[in-house]
């Protein structure tokens, strides 16, 4: 089975101390469009004033290099607005859609409840597909949340039909807060992929250094073949608790699949420039 990755500067950046400037994620991104990721998490269109690392990401979207090796480009919308804006960028392949089964976070991240959330996300999607662009979902805190509210497998499952009866059919499984462990990241998989075979999954995982392979052999054994991850492990979601916990390391994911002659489409070469990169835009 070949492995697709996600790299996601967006996540890297948006909590990130620093301000990036545009020129320096125009020329990261640049960089990271040729390593062979089969998709960019590149951008957001939400407030500036919840996320202000990323209020340029128009910007930064009209003067990225174009892209001819397969990589699409992926941005995250919150509301309509975002979704059109979004619909007006050429580049832009996917919008990325947070739909929390957790209703306490889903009022955090998108100032929203569960239902209303429902109502927008079917409008994003028409907008979506009135600009001919494709839809993912990520399904946050879909492995437990720090809110005390009740979570399983079958809760998330449950959800995940929901989305799937509202024409949706691409989802990540998104481990928010660094929860999940190997029994819960195989369980998930093997229901939902069992459930809804139609639906095409992914995982995006929040790990600690402690855990790290495991989840992704679980994943992976459970028939997970999209990963998404962020060089040198940076990221995390400001809006879940005070203590963001990073994202999958990207080498630590390729140096799993190389271990194990796992097919993907990295170029080493182009890789280890983008870690070099990284290595000095993250200080």
């Amino acid at each position: 089975m070949s492995v697709q990755i996600v790299e996601c500067p967006r996540d890297a950046m948006q909590g990130f101390h620093r301000l990036i400037t545009t020129d320096e994620k125009i020329e990261y991104l640049n960089i990271l469009s040729k390593v062979g990721f089969s998709m960019l998490d590149c951008g957001s269109f939400v407030s500036p004033k919840a996320v202000p690392q990323l209020a340029d990401t128009h910007e930064v979207l009209s003067q990225i290099d174009p892209i001819t090796n397969g990589t699409e480009l992926l941005v995250i919308v919150a509301n309509e607005r975002g979704a059109e804006q979004a619909a007006d960028i050429n580049k832009v392949d996917y919008m990325g859609f947070p739909f929390s089964i957790s209703e306490v976070f889903q009022k955090r991240n998108t100032n929203q409840g569960l239902k209303e959330a429902l109502i927008r996300l079917k409008n994003i999607q028409k907008i979506a597909n009135d600009a001919n662009k494709k839809l993912l979902v990520y399904l946050s805190m879909g492995f437990g949340n720090p809110y005390n509210e009740a979570w399983s497998v079958e809760i998330a499952l449950k959800w995940c039909k929901v989305l799937s009866d509202n024409g949706i059919n691409t989802i990540n499984l998104s481990d928010t807060i660094g929860v999940a462990n190997k029994n819960s990241i195989n369980d998930m998989f093997k229901q939902c992929l069992l459930n809804l075979p139609h639906i095409s999954f992914g995982a995006h995982l929040h790990t600690k250094m402690d855990n790290y392979l495991e989840n992704i052999s679980s994943a992976f054994d459970a028939g997970c073949n999209r990963f998404d991850s962020a060089i040198k492990g940076f990221g995390g979601c400001p809006f879940a608790n005070d203590s963001m916990i990073g994202n999958l390391p990207t080498e630590l994911l390729l140096d799993y699949l190389n271990h194990h002659k796992i097919d993907n489409s990295i170029d080493k070469i182009q890789f280890d420039l983008a870690y070099q990169k990284a290595s000095v835009l993250f200080v």
